[in-house]
C-alpha cells in the first residue's frame, strides 16, 4: 500500500463554508495526493486478489486489517511525536485500546506513555 494516499479537501467550497461559519472540520484531509485512502485501499486489495490468480485466500479480512492497522498506528504515533494520549484522541480510541493494539502489533516499545 502507498503512503500519503488520502487527498485534501476535494471540496474546497465546503471547507471554506465551514470555516466561514466557524465550524471545525471533523476529519480534515491531508494535502497533496491524487488518490483518496478509499481508492488506494481498493486498488491495493484488487491487486492482491489479482495475484491470487483465481485461488481462494484464507483469512484475507484479518490480513488486510493487520496490514492497514500497523502502519496507521506507526504513522499516527510519529505524527503525534509518540504521544499516546494525542494519538488515541486522533484515532478515536481509548488510550487503553491503543496500548492493547500497540502491544498486539509489537509496537509498544516505539511509543511513550
Amino acid at each position: 500500500m502507498q503512503r500519503g494516499i488520502a487527498r485534501v479537501g476535494a471540496d474546497k467550497a465546503a471547507a471554506a463554508s465551514a470555516e466561514n461559519s466557524g465550524a471545525k472540520a471533523e476529519n480534515p484531509q491531508p494535502r497533496g495526493s491524487e488518490m483518496t485512502l478509499r481508492e488506494s485501499t481498493r486498488a491495493a486489495v484488487r491487486g492482491y486478489l489479482e495475484k491470487l490468480d483465481g485461488q481462494l485466500g484464507n483469512g484475507v479480512y484479518q490480513m488486510v486489517l493487520a496490514e492497514v492497522e500497523t502502519p496507521l498506528l506507526e504513522e499516527v504515533l510519529a505524527y503525534t511525536n509518540n504521544n499516546q494520549s494525542r494519538a488515541s484522541k486522533m484515532l478515536g480510541l481509548s488510550r487503553s485500546t491503543l496500548r492493547k493494539k500497540l502491544k498486539q502489533r509489537g509496537l509498544q516499545h516505539k511509543s511513550r506513555g
